[in-house]
């Protein structure tokens, strides 16, 4: 009894700033988060407003002006040619590598003939474009952002508009124009090189020739398959193209900055092509 009467007693005012307490916490934490929620959302459709604008003053240069056909040329060497290589390998190998587990699969269910069917219309549809979009599209992006974002910073893009150049025409236009047509080709060029890996794994694993291989692959097949993946890569290749170069034009903070939107550039535009590729494909096969 006497250790209760030695115990202090709370007042009604010491129980309620106890309650009080972890509410005003937990409101300060829910405005803080809703806070950066709020700004992260506003950031994000300011950046696809630019995006869009972007794309509409390419579309009316492409329109009332001369096609600069020599800077042209020079970024579908940069874009085009110069990623042959890195398109050729992962085609070739994940051609290999899918025709190997195929081969391992359908054998035990007596079904391995279909190897060169399932392998064709895997690449033609999906892995021959997607594959080429990401890898290309996170080299090209990338590039494409810091020769930019390096004229950004050292303002030779103000100097550019300083002397009556156009920046969207020299440096936008271009690039993306060369990516549009660039991405299709290496796409078809990766379809061709993955099939004939996947070809010559099955001759040399599952003992199919290649004459068998190439009349399953191709009897499978159909038009609509090959312009479905072909016009995926038309916008994969215009989607990398203009996020690069906004994030190029829209650097700040000198050389961190330019790092920074680097790195932003490849996460969006892989984020943005495996998106699409979701939305591209439901699409196509509602109208084809």
């Amino acid at each position: 009894m006497r250790i209760f009467a030695e115990m202090e007693i709370p007042t009604p005012r010491d129980v309620l700033e106890t309650i009080q307490q972890p509410a005003v916490f937990a409101g300060k934490a829910g405005k803080q988060t809703l806070g950066g929620i709020g700004g992260m959302s506003l950031s994000t459709l300011n950046a696809v407003g630019e995006v869009w604008q972007l794309f509409w003053s390419v579309c009316v240069r492409l329109a009332t002006r001369r096609w600069p056909l020599k800077l042209f040329m020079e970024q579908m060497y940069e874009i085009g040619v110069k990623s042959i290589g890195i398109a050729m390998i992962a085609s070739v190998f994940t051609g290999m590598v899918l025709a190997l587990q195929l081969a391992e699969g359908l054998a035990r269910f007596g079904a391995k003939t279909y190897v060169g069917t399932i392998v064709s219309f895997a690449f033609v549809r999906e892995l021959g474009p997607v594959l080429t979009s990401l890898l290309v599209g996170g080299r090209v992006g990338a590039g494409i952002t810091a020769e930019i974002g390096s004229m950004t910073v050292t303002e030779q893009v103000d100097a550019m508009r300083g002397l009556g150049a156009d920046p969207v025409r020299h440096l936008v236009v271009p690039r993306v124009t060369a990516c549009v047509i660039c991405f299709p080709l290496l796409a078809i060029f990766a379809n061709v090189l993955g099939i004939g890996g996947g070809m010559l794994i099955s001759y040399s694993e599952l003992g199919i020739t290649a004459s068998y291989f190439f009349e399953t692959a191709t009897r499978s097949l159909r038009a609509e398959d090959v312009i479905s993946g072909i016009t995926k890569t038309i916008f994969f290749g215009l989607f990398v193209a203009l996020i690069a170069c906004r994030q190029g034009l829209a650097v700040t903070g000198g050389t961190e900055g330019l790092g920074r939107a680097t790195k932003v550039t490849v996460m969006v535009t892989l984020v943005v092509t495996l998106i699409s590729d979701f939305l591209l494909t439901k699409i196509l096969m509602l109208l084809l």
